[in-house]
């Protein structure tokens, strides 16, 4: 392999760090992507890149949200660090006015090639908590974080991800008396309401974007994938959708109502209209995922409550490398079964993928045949190469990426798992892996 692990160089090694991942390009041809900026392969020069996810579905699910009237959640502040509701509806000038100093920008680096990528956070406590995309993190091994209200920038590491839900909280280093965001409640947000969606649009930093519109429909569903290699497919549920014009750059950015409360978490968006919704047929299709919602993963994140899909911490390297043409673990870009990898193709704990894929690196129905494993890597140490395949993880049997995500994302840096295969020449093996530490998932 042309790159080699090393369990002691804190760019490979930090388990915290976050960035941008999932950030993809609003209005990528014929269909919809994660509002994100950064999504091709890192090349060899460093440089700043495009990650992006496609919406290659949406649709309408159950009926939308009950009335009811606007209640801010503290989310245990303090008035006097949180920006100010209105009593009347506001321009999008004075909301911007009123949530920009609420907002940070992300920028992550992704590997030792050391391309970056950007994003947007939502500041949820003084001292620093910030809620993003869990695809503005992935696969970032160190992780930059510009507060808008005080120009200052943190250092950060992510507290935890739900990837199922695309929700993460992030930490940043050393910081206090920070603007926290006015927190809406979601569940009183009607069709026709007046929306506007602020965040680092086109990763330029600076001053928020600002994009006005409306709420189209309420609790969508997507299934997104990167952008360009249709890899890494997921599903959302229950999403805010609005015509307000999200582009690259904005994940994890603010859906503010007319009162200057944050009601939604900018997540995908499209300018395409080949994929419609059954209940909109708007030119532009913007994703928010509801602040309740949000904020529900995010307090469980920060009370340390772990569970099959929520991991807290630091995320464990198992470093296995998949095919980037695979279409059920990952492609080469954002890594392989779980950590998303460096950016180079290697994964940590579990492929995000959809599991489903035929080729290298992906689920059959006797386990999971992989590209090969990252030099000096737990896997690599454990004597796994190209063209094995993996059969079971810490006793429980695996048949496809996805599997293995799911048995692995209670564990953490440290932890010792069983790992058996098959390997090229059809004998089986079992040994027990120590897991390393690696890129956000």
């Amino acid at each position: 392999m042309s790159q080699t692990y090393e369990p002691n160089n804190p760019e490979q090694e930090q388990g915290h760090p976050a960035g941008p991942g999932f950030a993809g390009g609003a209005g990528y041809p014929g269909g919809y992507s994660w509002a994100g900026y950064g999504s091709e392969p890192p090349p060899p020069p460093r440089r700043n890149h495009k990650r992006g996810l496609i919406v290659t579905g949406a649709v309408a699910l159950a009926a939308g949200a009950a009335a009811g009237g606007l209640i801010g959640s503290s989310h245990g502040l303090t008035a006097s660090t949180m920006t100010a509701a209105s009593r009347t509806p506001l321009s999008a000038s004075q909301i911007a006015q009123r949530v920009d100093p609420a907002l940070v920008d992300i920028v992550s680096t992704e590997g030792d090639q050391g391309a970056a990528a950007a994003g947007t956070g939502i500041v949820l406590t003084s001292n620093g908590t910030v809620l993003t995309n869990n695809h503005v993190i992935r696969g970032a091994t160190s992780i930059k974080v510009t507060d808008v209200g005080n120009g200052r920038t943190y250092t950060a590491k992510v507290v935890g991800y739900d990837a199922t839900k695309d929700v993460a909280v992030i930490q940043l280093q050393n910081a206090s008396g920070l603007t926290t965001a006015n927190l809406g409640d979601s569940s009183s947000v009607q069709t026709g309401d007046s929306v506007t969606a602020l965040g680092n649009a086109g990763g330029k930093g600076g001053t928020p974007s600002v994009a006005t519109g409306a709420v189209t429909a309420l609790n969508q569903g997507i299934t997104a994938s990167d952008e360009g290699s249709g890899a890494n497919s997921e599903q959302l549920t229950g999403l805010i959708e609005t015509n307000a014009n999200i582009q690259p750059g904005d994940s994890g950015g603010a859906l503010v109502n007319s009162y200057g409360q944050v009601i939604g978490m900018n997540t995908a968006a499209s300018s395409g209209t080949q994929f419609q919704s059954a209940s909109s047929q708007s030119a532009v299709q913007a994703y928010a995922i509801p602040i309740d919602n949000a904020e529900t993963i995010a307090k469980q994140i920060e009370a340390g409550q772990g569970s099959s899909t929520v991991h807290i911490g630091a995320t464990a390297f198992l470093g296995i490398e998949t095919d980037g043409t695979s279409s059920g673990s990952g492609s080469g870009d954002s890594g392989g079964f779980g950590g998303f990898g460096d950016g180079s193709g290697f994964g940590g704990f579990g492929s995000q993928g959809d599991g489903s894929g035929n080729s290298s690196g992906s689920g059959t129905s006797s386990g999971v045949t992989i590209a090969g494993a990252l030099s000096g890597s737990p896997a690599a140490n454990a004597g796994l190469t190209q063209g094995d395949t993996i059969t079971s993880v810490d006793g429980q049997t695996i048949s496809s990426a996805t599997d293995i995500q799911q048995v692995l994302v209670k564990h953490h840096p440290g932890d010792k798992v069983s790992i058996s295969w098959q390997d090229q020449s059809g004998q089986s093996q079992t040994t027990t892996v120590t897991l390393a530490n690696g890129p956000a998932a």
